[in-house]
């Protein structure tokens, strides 16, 4: 009989243990279903409240936009007009220096050719203007000595400089 006795001891153990077991699942379950329960409602609020907030803050946040947008531009907008300076500045030098080695170059290019011409014997432009005054010259000598009246006058031509 003492069997019986510890076997039921055991089962009564158990039983109680199963008891206790069962009820701490049930308050768990229970727990856990009034949290999920707290949550969906707390997302229907913060839903509902941006539906009704959402606007407002959308104004708000495009203001502060513009006033960031505003800022920046004037902020910027001084520097670009450092640097334009800067960059026109160089431009400025640049061009400089360019129609300085331009004009050198072009100096050596004409003294090159006019050398060229020399070696050639190519009459310059100051030789071809004394070359037409020597010959309107003796013309006008022939004319007086051989008293022939003179042609029409043609134009002077230009002497070069």
């Amino acid at each position: 009989m003492a069997t019986l006795k510890k076997s039921a001891r055991k089962k009564s153990a158990s039983s109680a243990q199963q008891d206790n077991l069962q009820a701490q699942a049930q308050r768990l379950s229970k727990n856990l279903s009034e949290s999920a329960q707290q949550v969906w409602l707390a997302g229907v609020g913060a839903f509902g409240r941006a539906q009704a907030e959402g606007s407002k803050l959308f104004e708000t946040l495009v203001k502060e936009g513009l006033s960031l947008e505003q800022t920046t531009r004037k902020l910027a907008g001084g520097r670009v007009d450092a640097v334009r300076d800067a960059v026109e500045s160089t431009v400025g030098q640049a061009r400089e220096r360019a129609s300085d080695t331009w004009d050198r170059l072009e100096k050596v290019f004409e003294d090159r050719v006019q050398r060229a011409l020399r070696r050639l014997e190519v009459p310059s432009r100051e030789d071809l203007g004394t070359l037409i005054d020597r010959v309107d010259a003796l013309n006008a000598e022939l004319r007086r000595l051989g008293g022939v009246p003179p042609r029409a006058s043609r134009p002077a031509r230009p002497h070069p400089p």
